[in-house]
């Protein structure tokens, strides 16, 4: 199997990424991460607009309008929901692999 050289995603990215399959401001996506996440991940504001701009030059969100314009909105992108995808399918293959292997 090939692999992007973007893969592993980092928790924080996959989490914001998934965060993002629906449009949503910065405070939003920290309150789904934490929401997805079951509490187990916990982002700084400043965590998180980093991660954002990174992903914005990826072009795996973009802004998309709000009616709030004090508000930045992004949304994943068909590369972003790719890469989303790639990942979450080497994750399971790596637990099906675990759970043949130790026999859970």
């Amino acid at each position: 199997m090939n692999r992007d050289k973007n893969l592993p995603l980092t928790e924080t990215v996959y989490y914001i990424l998934l965060a993002l399959t629906e449009p949503a401001h910065g405070y939003l996506i920290l309150q789904k991460i934490e929401e997805l996440s079951l509490g187990q991940v916990r982002m700084a504001a400043g965590t998180l607009y980093g991660a954002i701009d990174n992903l914005l030059k990826l072009k795996w969100i973009q802004p998309v309008q709000s009616e709030d314009s004090r508000r930045k909105v992004y949304v994943i992108t068909d590369r972003g929901m790719e890469m989303l995808r790639m990942d979450s399918e080497r994750m399971m293959h790596m637990v099906e692999t675990t759970r043949r292997r130790i026999k859970l």
